[in-house]
């Protein structure tokens, strides 16, 4: 970068809010620019949001609590999807909340939801 424009920079770092949004709008006048964001970007961008909606195809299955009388049924269902030891398993549950698992397809979320509520546990997805 060339010394006359360090210089530059130096200067317009030193001016105060009001005084950049006027040298703004004086270069904008001018070089007959417009620094602002093009309007037809926004509508672009918002017309590819509307037409393609978000779907979601990854879910995480979420335990979110569970009554103290079903903890040892919950327990079971714990170590049989992830493969955890008792130990481990008791410590996952009692630190609630907890996601089980993660990047799951819709079905595979539901059935493990679905399992876990049986079991007594309050589960959400994410």
């Amino acid at each position: 970068m060339s010394v006359k424009i360090l210089e530059i920079l130096e200067q317009i770092k030193s001016l105060n809010v009001n005084e950049t949004s006027q040298l703004v709008k004086q270069i904008e006048a001018t070089f007959n620019v417009d620094i602002s964001t093009p309007k037809f970007l926004q509508i672009d961008k918002r017309d590819e949001d509307e037409t393609q909606p978000q779907i979601q195809t990854e879910f995480d299955v979420l335990l979110v609590s569970v009554p103290a009388e079903k903890k040892i049924a919950l327990l079971k269902v714990i170590r049989t999807v992830t493969g955890l030891g008792l130990k481990e398993a008791k410590d996952f549950v009692e630190s609630l909340p907890q996601v089980v698992q993660t990047g799951m397809n819709q079905e595979a979320a539901e059935i493990l939801k679905q399992q876990l509520e049986e079991a007594g546990a309050v589960v959400s997805l994410r």
